[in-house]
């Protein structure tokens, strides 16, 4: 079991480090600081961002918790194995990081959910409920009313898969979608700094963009697996914090809102601010996790 020294870890114990794990095909990137003694926080980015979204956040943890932010595969600089039959869904990430975690020894974690990050840790906390000891969810949805009309493209292209709607996806990997997901409901967008997406836009040209479409188009199995998601609340209530960018073109306030409806230990704050909101509130995001693992997390 897992034991959480109180005590500030040393400054070379908060230092990132960048690592690459070996998983049957795919090799992937982490950043990892931390004492791995203290209790491990589990760091799930989304689309449009890879580990570096975390950057300023690992190393405030670090301080009194073992971290661990994987990129995902299709993002940043995890590499899939050409040749190795990787299917892009839902379900082959979270098996990619669950794999992660034991390789790992972790056998219990907090999580810090965001966007595609939060199906991808739904998915080890529904199949896993025992090792999953906190959440904190930014902007990382879990339940239908969350999801705004700008997913009428992605609803239409679940209901007709065919090619055209397919293609129509297209867009939502752009250089210019991708800042304007930056940027969109952001009061200051001087606090935003540009290499968040130019590095994504790099990742993607260099990854390509079928796997995002594979993922866009998989995204239905996520609704359709919420059910389980809100049993899980209901019979575990997790300690979950929701941070959530209130202006945020995707994922609505109201999506917060109903994780209280599942999860009585559930609580819910909002911060003026768009979908990346660790961009633009990163220290308000630290103090509050702290504070919440703080209390949560034994």
């Amino acid at each position: 079991m897992q034991t959480h020294d109180t005590a500030p870890a040393s400054d070379d114990a908060t230092r990132v480090r960048y690592r690459t794990a070996h998983l049957d095909g795919v090799d992937l990137f982490y950043r990892e600081a931390g004492s791995p003694a203290a209790p491990t926080v589990l760091l799930l980015h989304g689309f449009g961002a890879s580990s570096f979204m975390f950057r300023e956040l690992i190393p405030e943890l670090a301080r009194h918790y073992h971290v661990l932010a994987p990129d995902l595969p299709g993002f940043g600089q995890t590499v899939v194995a050409p040749g190795a039959g990787f299917d892009y869904t839902f379900d082959a990430l979270a098996a990619v990081i669950d794999a992660f975690t034991v390789r790992q020894g972790v056998q219990r974690y907090a999580i810090y959910v965001f966007d595609y990050g939060a199906p991808v840790g739904w998915r080890l906390a529904v199949n896993n409920p025992g090792k999953i000891t906190a959440i904190f969810t930014q902007n990382g949805n879990g339940y239908e009313e969350g999801l705004s009309a700008g997913w009428a493209d992605m609803r239409r292209a679940w209901a007709e898969p065919t090619p055209a709607n397919r293609e129509a996806l297209r867009r939502f990997n752009t250089p210019e979608m991708i800042r304007w997901q930056y940027t969109e409901g952001v009061r200051d967008t001087a606090l935003l700094a540009p290499e968040a997406w130019l590095l994504t836009s790099a990742d993607l040209e260099r990854i390509g963009v079928e796997p995002q479409l594979d993922l866009l188009l998989d995204y239905g199995s996520n609704i359709r697996q919420y059910g389980q998601l809100h049993e899980y609340f209901r019979r575990h209530r997790p300690p979950l914090l929701a941070m959530w960018g209130r202006n945020d073109p995707f994922f609505t306030p109201a999506g917060a809102e109903a994780f209280k409806r599942d999860n009585p230990n559930a609580e819910v704050r909002f911060l003026d601010t768009g979908h990346f909101a660790i961009e633009t509130h990163g220290r308000e995001i630290a103090a509050a996790m702290l504070e919440f693992l703080a209390r949560s997390v034994r």
